[in-house]
């Protein structure tokens, strides 16, 4: 059971009304026995990464804003970077492939192994153990597989029908669920 979804995308489905997850792509940063945790790569908010972060702004993928990574602790920020080498890590801390949070804190050049790309969040999603599950056992998320892209979209409000789009059989279908059925 243990990372089923690291690494993968949730999808929100269609009937998935909840605010704060409607037609979200979310990124699954950790998924385990104790809960999971993921951040939304398709709510980017008008607050440039310049402002709260004028070190890393040369590095934010654009669009170069802060993303809403979801209801959990929204003060918080949590940077996810693209790793541009190799060596012993220090202020960054892998995920999976290439990507790994970065600690903000630092400026760019005190992180190690080198980052080339970032994008920060602003708060989270998370889940308790076993409320994932469940969720997925009633059909509120679809689990894709991620692209190596997606994190760095530069197009990101369209990346729910973009992912949708990607998949086979049925699932591509979705992709255009109009966004009121009753009006259609």
């Amino acid at each position: 059971m243990a990372d089923l979804v690291k690494g993968r995308l949730l999808v929100a489905t269609p009937e998935l009304e909840d605010p704060n997850f409607f037609r979200t792509v979310m990124l699954m940063l950790d998924h385990t026995e104790e809960g999971a945790l993921g951040v939304v790569l398709n709510r980017p908010t008008t607050a440039s990464v310049s402002e709260p972060l004028p070190e890393w702004a040369s590095i934010a993928a654009e669009p170069a804003v802060v993303f809403v990574g979801g209801p959990v602790q929204p003060e918080a920020a949590i940077g996810i970077g693209r790793r541009a080498g190799t060596g012993e890590p220090d202020g960054f801390a892998t995920l999976f492939g290439e990507l790994g949070t970065v600690d903000l804190e630092r400026p760019p050049t005190a992180v190690a192994p080198p980052v080339d790309r970032l994008r920060v969040f602003a708060g989270y999603a998370g889940w308790a153990p076993g409320q994932l599950e469940r969720e997925l056992a009633a059909d509120g998320w679809f689990v894709v597989e991620s692209d190596a892209a997606d994190p760095w979209s530069d197009a990101p409000t369209d990346l729910w029908r973009r992912v949708l789009r990607r998949q086979r059989g049925q699932l591509r279908v979705f992709a255009d669920f109009p966004m009121d059925p009753q009006a259609n």
